[in-house]
């Protein structure tokens, strides 16, 4: 934990109000008491500091100023996160960006969109749809994270299956690094050969080694059409195999999602929905969306889903006619964790297997629960392996540094390791799921962390305690 001296701690307040004004610099305990948490289980870091820039040289300025002083800073965008990346751990400064919320241009010509990182995601997604242009990244918190967060933790959601990660939308960042001086990583073009690739690099890597100020992300054109159904099983792991089985037929879907029955019977209670029938034989669905320009293919395509499901014991497919029925399945899916975290599984785990691989994940998921007398539900992107698992551990509101937890997730992880697979697709490694590196990195490559850390942050002082120890 990083300690001020007390004429270090006024002299650095003084600076940063002069940088950006002191009705941006935050001290007071309840000023700063929301930006010790973010949406990762019950913890909290206390900030001497939270310091609000609004652009790329006060950004700079700032790091200089800690850089100097050897000061920790958590960069934050909204605190959404589901890995402890926000929390400051050591202390100092929180650099939240809240101010930076500009989107600086949208270039239609070459289906480019510059972006300052405190955009909301879904406030980005919607100016480009005004222009008939697509963002496809979109988390499940869409409507409040921000895109520099998005960046921060590499994010996909639902489109990802068809379309990809934010990783694949990335041409080149703004970064300010640990001293202050500011990069551009790329280039704004769709090749780039030229030296290592530092945008890639810095995409998930949390904001521990550099700051992202802009962000230049590339669109495609708009699908005119989509088409959403809801398929239940009586079986969860048949569910699993009707997952490899759709992409197996040469068919693409933009969405193919999976919710346990009892995550959406907790989710209707929750949101108060009951347009959707729950059957007591039903033991999951599948939320399956193909999009794109011509209608005629699009339902031959739904067609053929729906034909192919009948070989793994579907029930009746629930088809959304218009478009309020598309938007109450997707609330449905977006709310999932919101409910189930209310109704008391509160340790979210974020794994991913090759896709085939589902069913054994989900059989052994739930065979570990029986065994160690713990409630489980699942849910998440099986389009591409990626499952969110959620525990009910009676007594237990966190997982981190739990001795009662860490065990059972040690087994969990080793399992996903065995079937090819890892600890996390898309949330992150931050705080929590850092102990568990171990069982799906090499020594060396961790060592290899480590030394790169030290190359853009040799004070280790940018969201320290983060992915990888100095």
């Amino acid at each position: 934990m990083f300690v001020f001296e007390d004429s270090q701690l006024q002299e650095v307040i003084q600076r940063f109000q002069q940088i950006v004004g002191e009705e941006h610099v935050l001290t007071q305990p309840e000023d700063i008491v929301d930006y010790g948490a973010d949406h990762t289980e019950q913890l909290h870091f206390s900030p001497v500091i939270v310091v609000f820039p609004s652009t790329t040289d006060e950004v700079s300025g700032l790091m200089k100023i800690c850089d100097a002083h050897h000061i920790p800073v958590t960069p934050r965008g909204a605190g959404t996160g589901l890995a402890g990346g926000a929390l400051p751990v050591m202390g100092g400064v929180v650099m939240a960006f809240k101010r930076m919320n500009r989107i600086l241009h949208i270039d239609e010509e070459n289906l480019q969109v510059t972006t300052q990182p405190g955009v909301i995601t879904q406030v980005l997604q919607e100016t480009l749809i005004e222009k008939k242009l697509f963002y496809p990244p979109d988390p499940s918190s869409r409507g409040s994270c921000y895109i520099g967060g998005n960046v921060a933790t590499n994010s996909g959601g639902p489109k990802a299956v068809k379309y990809g990660v934010v990783r694949d939308y990335v041409l080149n960042l703004e970064v300010v690094l640990a001293n202050g001086d500011v990069i551009w990583t790329g280039a704004n073009v769709l090749k780039n050969s030229t030296g290592y690739a530092l945008t890639q690099l810095m995409i998930g890597s949390e904001g521990t080694l550099g700051i992202v100020t802009q962000i230049v992300l590339k669109v495609i054109p708009l699908p005119a059409h989509n088409l959403l159904m809801l398929a239940p099983f009586n079986n969860l792991e048949k569910a699993g195999a009707a997952v490899s089985a759709i992409f197996r037929s040469g068919i693409v879907p933009s969405v193919l999602e999976l919710v346990e029955i009892n995550a959406l019977r907790i989710v209707c209670a929750y949101i108060d929905n009951s347009s959707i029938p729950l059957r007591e034989d039903t033991e999951a669905h599948l939320l399956i969306e193909v999009d794109g320009n011509n209608m005629d293919q699009l339902m031959k395509e739904m067609e053929s889903i729906a034909t192919l499901l009948e070989s793994f014991d579907c029930g009746e497919v629930y088809f959304a006619d218009d478009e309020q029925q598309k938007e109450v399945l997707w609330k449905l899916r977006r709310r999932v964790a919101e409910a189930v975290k209310a109704d008391g599984y509160t340790i979210e785990e974020d794994t991913v297997v090759p896709r085939a691989q589902l069913p054994a994940l989900i059989r052994s998921m739930k065979a570990l629960a029986q065994e160690e007398k713990v409630e489980v539900v699942c849910y998440g992107h099986a389009g591409d392996g990626n499952l969110h698992i959620r525990l009910k551990i009676p007594g237990e509101t966190n997982s981190y540094n739990n001795p009662n937890v860490t065990p059972l997730l040690m087994k969990l992880f080793e399992r996903v390791q065995q079937l090819g697979g890892t600890i996390s697709g898309e949330h992150g490694i931050g705080l929590i799921q850092k102990p568990y590196l171990p069982i799906v990195l090499s020594d060396a490559s961790r060592m290899l962390l480590k030394e790169i850390k030290k190359v853009f942050d040799p004070k280790h002082i940018l969201n320290p305690g983060k992915i990888i120890d100095a």
